[in-house]
């Protein structure tokens, strides 16, 4: 019987992968250029609609630990085709929202079921690819996922211009309804039946005791988390980081998104490229040493000078670089510690990240988007937590293979 991965139908749903895989990050991205005409839409303050996203990331951390384990049993498909469904209703619903607080709900909504795809995603990888072929895949999908952030706050900020803030919902009606039209007829079941586990309760709380209590996958789950949220504290800050300290007007958001973007696509190509090649340690070491120069030039660059257009941009586009650089083989490190449970442990691991974002978007946002120079300061001490945790987990795993090369 032919290999899954060989097949040229599997090799074509990469796009597909990417979409769900988007679909989270750009209903944040896509209405960030739209805040002040919300808050003055519903009659609200800056600080509320910022809540809207605080809204949005707790339901969908804490859904992440479900969405995997739940298509462990189920199967990919059924799962992922009734959370775009809930999404599109969700998405419906935003777009008639007449006070903040509908809002809020219906953002928790969203929330709650955009995480599907991108767990599922990671899943997905697993079930049809191992080793070099499944960083390869991985990073093939990193490169269209970099897409959508730099296409989002673009397609947001002009709708926001032509027809406000309530058209962007309206897009994300519509881009799901066509994602899931298209799961329907394109995505295949990859989880065959004799693989599922079984969805009990106490099957499922002694599988989350297990994964989120082991040291090496709690440890790259945080340095994956961390060095996403020394990018992800300026897409939440957008808004003030661009119109207020850079200047620029709704429709500029580019200014952002095509180099932190540009650096995630380059970043994923290199990593697909090297797969094989260069050890997953190696690739990750790189990858923290392009990080930590980044972070350090865009210090440097606000200690030493006042904000600007595009010096305060362009050490973003190396960090990004290299953050997806190491994120496809830090993925996979964290997945195959568990390859009887990838469901599960794609879902704990988009629980650490999305908890991580929502720290994020609720604690250290609001604290260093007063400043450039804050901005800078929070992206470097994420990486360093990120990097403390690699350091960390590779010393172990050091010992480990010592202790076991032992006489």
């Amino acid at each position: 019987m032919a290999h899954p991965t060989r097949s040229p139908a599997v090799q074509g749903i990469v796009f597909l992968l990417a979409a769900l895989a988007a679909l989270g990050p750009f209903s944040i991205d896509t209405y960030l250029p739209s805040f002040d005409d919300i808050a003055t839409s519903l009659a609200t303050t800056p600080p509320a609609v910022q809540q809207t996203l605080t809204a949005y990331l707790l339901p969908f951390a804490l859904m992440t630990l479900w969405h995997g384990a739940i298509s462990d049993a189920l199967g990919r498909r059924p799962v992922i085709l009734f959370n775009l469904a809930t999404f599109a209703a969700a998405s419906i619903g935003c777009m008639l929202a007449g006070s903040i607080e509908q809002l809020w709900v219906l953002r928790a909504l969203q929330g709650m079921t955009a995480g599907a795809g991108l767990v599922i995603c990671r899943a997905i990888v697993r079930d049809l690819h191992d080793g070099p072929s499944a960083q390869r895949l991985m990073s093939r999908i990193m490169i269209l996922f970099a897409l959508a952030p730099v296409v989002a706050p673009m397609l947001g900020g002009w709708l926001q211009v032509w027809l406000g803030w309530r058209a962007i919902f309206a897009l994300l009606v519509v881009l799901s309804v066509a994602l899931w039209l298209a799961c329907w007829f394109l995505l295949p079941e990859t989880l065959p039946v004799d693989q599922r586990q079984p969805l009990r309760a106490g099957d499922l709380l002694r599988g989350y005791r297990t994964v989120l209590g082991a040291r090496p996958f709690l440890l790259v789950c945080a340095a994956l988390a961390f060095n996403f949220a020394a990018f992800f504290i300026y897409v939440l800050s957008a808004p003030t980081f661009l119109m207020h300290h850079l200047g620029v007007s709704p429709t500029g958001f580019l200014w952002l998104s095509v180099p932190a973007m540009g650096g995630l696509m380059i970043g994923a190509w290199l990593s697909g490229v090297l797969a094989g090649r260069l050890s997953p340690r190696r690739t990750v070491g790189t990858a923290y040493l392009v990080m930590a120069g980044s972070a350090a030039l865009n210090i440097a660059l606000n200690l030493g000078g006042s904000p600007g257009l595009a010096w305060s941009v362009l050490p973003i586009f190396g960090f990004t670089l290299g953050m997806s650089l190491a994120m496809p083989s830090l993925t996979l490190q964290a997945l195959d510690l568990f390859p009887e449970q990838r469901g599960l442990a794609a879902s704990c691991q988009a629980f650490v990240q999305a908890a991580c974002n929502a720290l994020a978007a609720g604690v250290i946002a609001p604290v260093v988007l007063g400043s450039t120079t804050l901005l800078a300061l929070g992206m470097g001490g994420l990486m360093l937590l990120g990097a403390s945790a690699i350091f960390v987990r590779q010393r172990r795993l050091g010992l480990t293979v010592r202790v076991v090369c032992l006489p």
